[in-house]
């Protein structure tokens, strides 16, 4: 039987200032409700991973991105549904980061990455962040 599960293609911004990351958390209707996330979206028809990354951290949390590198390409799969994740760690930007969505935002220390509700895919980039913050 065919996999007919929706496979998304995903722009990540792990966003950093002063040891600090900028986490959002879902809102309970979307996939994943109520878990803490990387700010992004989905990477449109045609559109770069880049592209997408400035776009989505504009719409969603209010900032404009000046300087990011590629942390890792991530293919994950959940019962209802593929992802690719894009993700970039973003360490310079203007504009004051906030749920520009009215979702609940905050800026937590890379302990309390450990210790949010994060849906199942974003554990590997918490893995890798370790790694990169050497």
């Amino acid at each position: 039987m065919a996999n007919l599960a929706k496979h998304v293609q995903v722009a990540v911004g792990v966003i950093t200032k002063n040891d600090q990351f900028f986490v959002c958390r879902r809102r309970a209707h979307q996939h994943q409700g109520n878990k803490w996330e990387f700010p992004g979206g989905k990477i449109g028809l045609n559109e770069s991973p880049e592209h997408a990354l400035q776009r989505e951290l504009s719409e969603e949390i209010g900032i404009t991105v000046s300087a990011y590198v590629h942390l890792l390409n991530l293919d994950f799969s959940y019962p209802d549904k593929k992802v690719s994740l894009h993700v970039f760690v973003v360490s310079d930007f203007s504009g004051e980061a906030y749920g520009a969505e009215g979702q609940e935002s905050k800026w937590v220390g890379f302990n309390d990455l450990l210790s949010l509700d994060f849906p199942d895919a974003n554990r590997t980039i918490i893995e890798k962040l370790a790694l990169f913050r050497g």
